[in-house]
């Protein structure tokens, strides 16, 4: 299990966008994450007419490491670091350090 998943609600904490809120949109396996609206670079693309795709420069997010990146909780209004916590039930689930509560409530 890892600590940051895809749609989890995140904080950069270091960087040019240090600060930002946004969703993961794609947990990479070298421990990259992609989070909308966050590092956005400029693509230059050329025009595709077989797939359609027209040329030009397109704005688009460039993955950052996930250890600049912290778990948002919505209890405090900031980023938190998270562990791991085996359960009663065997089940594995993510808390925040700082408070100890679970992070995984849906």
């Amino acid at each position: 299990m890892k600590k940051i998943r895809k749609g989890d609600k995140v904080v950069v904490l270091a960087g040019r966008d240090k600060g930002k809120q946004g969703t993961v949109l794609r947990v990479f396996d070298d421990s990259r994450v992609l989070v909308e609206n966050v590092n956005m670079i400029k693509r230059h693309t050329k025009p595709n007419p077989n797939k359609g795709v027209t040329g030009g420069i397109i704005d688009r997010e460039a993955p950052i490491h996930a250890s600049n990146v912290a778990l948002f909780n919505p209890a405090t209004g900031k980023g938190e670091r998270v562990g791991m916590r085996v359960m009663q039930d065997g089940s594995k689930v993510r808390f925040f350090k700082k408070s100890g509560e679970v992070a995984d409530v849906k």
